[in-house]
């Protein structure tokens, strides 16, 4: 969990000892912290943050271009899709650049009179942030800033609208200006800034993409799409629902949770040795999750593995767990009692109730003495999996956690073992 977003204050502090002060002019005159921290339709000769890394030196300088060509500020030939491409790309190999594109990001929607300008580099931020996290170091800074842009979009308006007036009145016999832009285009300011504050404390836990495939222009796209439509994944119950009411009108379960589940059992999955332990390939997972995010499902797929770690994924990632925290202390309470296991069960919301029960019926498939004897993942083994995906501990204290997800593993065998899930055969 993060913590409270830090101050204005310390933010200015953190700024003033990790910025990488610029200079101007004959003289070198350094610039201020205001400034350097403010939008700016030239180019930059050095990182914004302080490196000894010779190669983010000068890819920071690059990289500024193509801040500056996502967010319509510099003509380039590349369409919005490649440069952000290009963009992610160079920070997801190099770690060391990320920070440096996320407060270049802060810098350049800062004072940004173009609203299209600025709501490009809002979305550019928040494309960012399905790739990768900033630093730890970095972490409580990005979530100061975009903490301050919640609730801001009449603040916005009326700070464009001061410097406009101010740079109207000193550029009046200049030469050629930018254009200004104060119309509303598209998405609120606040709305790129709610969705850039839920992502950057989901991808702080849980990490950036994962394997060895660069990103594409198809995860680009995804990206930007899952800021104004959610993604199946990491979104709550309800929310999953209310998406798939046009499509599947009648379920009274998440479509995504029955097709992946099904799959693992078309493909033989409870033949198949280490189930659910041994991961499928990252690769293929992430590209399933693009096609299952666009409500599809490859006939290609041969490998059980995958849909069963995208499964399991998709467990973890729910905005609040299967059985919600309120409910948490009374299972780990229950981890040895069958039926009082059974009877919390019981107290559930209707939805978490029946999603819960889907899944142990499906567990109690693969908990079958036929079955195991050819996965090796008794009921201890699938608890084991299964549990952290389903119950979320809220402690710090590693000792805490330790002696929980033993009982977690408890509870959740109970319910494999005892829990009469018969009236879902057929549910959907």
């Amino acid at each position: 969990t993060l913590r409270k977003p830090i101050s204005q204050s310390s933010m200015a502090d953190w700024a003033s000892k990790n910025l990488n002060m610029h200079t101007q002019g004959i003289f070198r005159r350094r610039i201020s912290i205001s400034n350097m921290l403010s939008w700016n339709g030239g180019s930059i000769k050095k990182p914004m943050l302080i490196t000894s890394n010779r190669t983010v030196k000068k890819e920071a300088c690059e990289m500024f271009k193509l801040v500056q060509s996502y967010m319509g500020d510099r003509q380039t030939r590349m369409d919005r899709n490649h440069v952000a491409l290009v963009t992610v790309t160079k920070c997801w190999s190099m770690q060391g650049l990320r920070d440096e594109l996320y407060i270049q990001l802060i810098r350049q929607t800062t004072d940004n009179t173009c609203y299209r300008s600025l709501a490009w580099g809002w979305e550019l931020m928040a494309i960012s942030l399905a790739f990768f996290s900033p630093s730890p170091k970095f972490q409580s800074y990005l979530e100061g800033y975009i903490y301050r842009h919640l609730d801001s979009d009449e603040n916005i308006a009326q700070r464009m609208k001061e410097l406009v007036d101010l740079k109207n009145k000193k550029n009046s016999k200049s030469r050629k200006k930018r254009k200004q832009n104060t119309e509303d285009e598209g998405l609120p300011i606040s709305t790129y800034a709610k969705y850039c504050y839920r992502k950057l404390q989901k991808v702080a836990v849980t990490g950036g993409k994962k394997g060895l495939r660069k990103p594409t222009v198809e995860e680009i796209t995804h990206a930007r799409n899952a800021i104004v439509t959610p993604s199946l994944f990491g979104s709550s119950l309800e929310e999953i629902m209310l998406r798939q009411q046009d499509m599947y009108p009648g379920n009274k379960l998440p479509w995504v949770q029955t097709q992946l589940s099904q799959q693992v059992l078309a493909l033989g999955g409870e033949q198949t040795e280490g189930i659910f332990r041994i991961p499928g390939d990252i690769d293929e997972v992430n590209a399933l999750k693009l096609q299952v995010d666009q409500w599809r499902i490859p006939s290609s797929l041969s490998d059980p593995n995958i849909p069963a770690s995208l499964l399991k994924l998709w467990y973890r990632e729910l905005e609040e767990p299967v059985i919600p925290q309120q409910f948490y202390k009374e299972c780990i309470s229950n981890y040895e009692n069958p039926d009082a296991a059974v009877a919390v069960v019981q107290l559930l919301p209707e939805l978490n109730r029946l999603v819960l029960c889907y899944l142990i019926h499906f567990l109690q498939i693969f908990a079958q003495p036929s079955n195991v004897g050819r996965t090796k993942m008794d009921v201890n083994n699938l608890a084991m999996v299964m549990a952290p995906n389903c119950l979320r501990c809220q402690s710090d204290d590693p000792r805490v956690i330790f002696e929980n997800t033993r009982k977690e593993m408890s509870f959740l065998r109970m319910l494999i073992v005892h829990l009469d899930t018969s009236f879902i055969k057929g549910l959907v």
